[in-house]
C-alpha cells in the first residue's frame, strides 16, 4: 500500500486531503507542523509527501531540505500563486507544485504521476473488465487489445482513476485537453460516446445531468 505524508497545518484542508485520498486506497498519515512531520519521518517509511509552504516550526521550504536525503518525492501545496514561489519549490525539489484552492481530482491526478515516475504504483489497472497497462498505455479485455486514440487512453485513465467520482465537463476537457474549457463544446461528450462503445462501458461511463460524467463499477 502506498504511504502518503500530509503535511498541513489546517486540519480542514488536512482532512479533506485525507479522506479523498484513503478513498483510493492510499495508507496517509497527517502531519501539521514541520517539527511533528520530522519525527514522523524519523521513525516511519513513507512514498509521498504531500507539504505544505507556510507552517509552524519549520516552514516547508526548511523541511524540504531535510526530506531530500531520503529521496522521497514531494508535491508543494500552497496558497502561494507566486511564481517566484513556485520556481523556488522545484529547485528546492519538490516534483511539482499545487496551488490552493484545487480540485481534488487534479490532486489526484497529479499525485499518480508523480508515483508512476518513481515506479511506486501497479502498472497494471484492473477495473470494469479492462486491464489497463499504464507503462504501455495498453488497454484490455478478456485479453483481446482495444484500439485507442491518445485523447481517448487520456479519458479512460482520467475515469479509471476517480471511480464514482462525479467529474465536471470543464474538468474533464483541461485536463485531457490541456485547454480552458468553451462553454457549448462538444468535445468531452463525443469523446466519451466514443469511449463507451469501444470498451464496453455503455452502462458504467454515466451522464450526470448539468455536470459530466461518473463511472460506477
Amino acid at each position: 500500500m502506498i504511504r502518503i505524508l500530509i503535511v498541513e497545518d489546517e486540519s480542514t484542508i488536512s482532512n479533506l486531503i485525507r479522506m479523498s485520498l484513503s478513498k483510493q486506497g492510499y495508507h496517509c498519515t497527517c502531519a501539521y507542523d514541520g517539527a511533528e512531520a520530522c519525527d514522523l519521518l524519523e521513525n516511519n517509511h513513507f512514498d509521498l509527501i504531500l507539504l505544505d509552504v507556510m507552517l509552524p516550526e519549520i516552514d516547508g521550504f526548511t523541511l524540504i531540505e531535510y526530506i531530500r536525503p531520503m529521496e522521497i518525492p514531494v508535491i508543494f501545496i500552497t496558497a502561494k500563486s507566486d511564481v517566484n514561489d513556485r520556481v523556488r519549490g522545484l529547485r528546492a525539489g519538490a516534483e511539482d507544485y499545487i496551488v490552493k484552492p484545487f480540485e481534488v481530482v487534479e490532486l489526484l491526478a497529479r499525485i499518480d504521476v508523480v508515483l508512476r515516475r518513481f515506479k511506486k504504483t501497479d502498472e497494471v489497472l484492473q477495473i470494469g473488465g479492462l486491464s489497463i497497462d499504464t507503462c504501455a498505455m495498453h488497454v484490455k479485455r478478456e485479453g483481446r487489445e482495444i484500439h485507442l486514440t491518445p485523447k481517448e487512453y487520456e479519458l479512460l485513465l482520467l475515469f479509471a482513476q476517480n471511480p464514482g467520482r462525479a467529474l465536471y465537463r470543464e474538468t474533464i476537457y483541461e485536463w485531457v485537453w490541456g485547454e480552458e474549457f468553451q462553454f457549448g463544446s462538444k468535445t468531452v461528450d463525443l469523446h466519451v460516446q466514443r469511449l463507451r462503445k469501444k470498451v464496453g462501458w455503455e452502462e458504467q461511463l454515466q451522464a450526470v445531468n448539468k455536470v459530466g460524467y461518473r463511472l460506477e463499477v
